[in-house]
């Protein structure tokens, strides 16, 4: 797993820059959208919209794509869903 870090950015910032990202292709591919709430120390706080409210794969793409995407470079983060 990698660790990198950008000196010039805060984690706060790396973590928003991402999650946009990753919006971006869940959008496009999928139609859903994932939005930042809150960061709580290690906790990343999301709300995941469009196609992916009342979506039975909410939990695969939470964990699979958002947690495991931002664990790759915080591995101490953990994701949760609010409404």
């Amino acid at each position: 797993m990698s660790d990198i870090q950008f000196p010039h950015f805060s984690k706060e910032e790396q973590i928003s820059a991402l999650i946009e990202q990753l919006s971006a292709y869940i959008e496009q591919y999928h139609g859903g959208t994932v939005e930042l709430v809150a960061i709580e120390g290690n906790e990343v706080k999301v709300h995941l919209g469009g196609a992916c409210e009342g979506c039975p794969l909410l939990p695969a793409t939470l964990q699979g794509w958002v947690a495991g995407t931002l664990r790759q470079f915080f591995p101490d983060v953990t994701v949760t869903s609010v409404d």
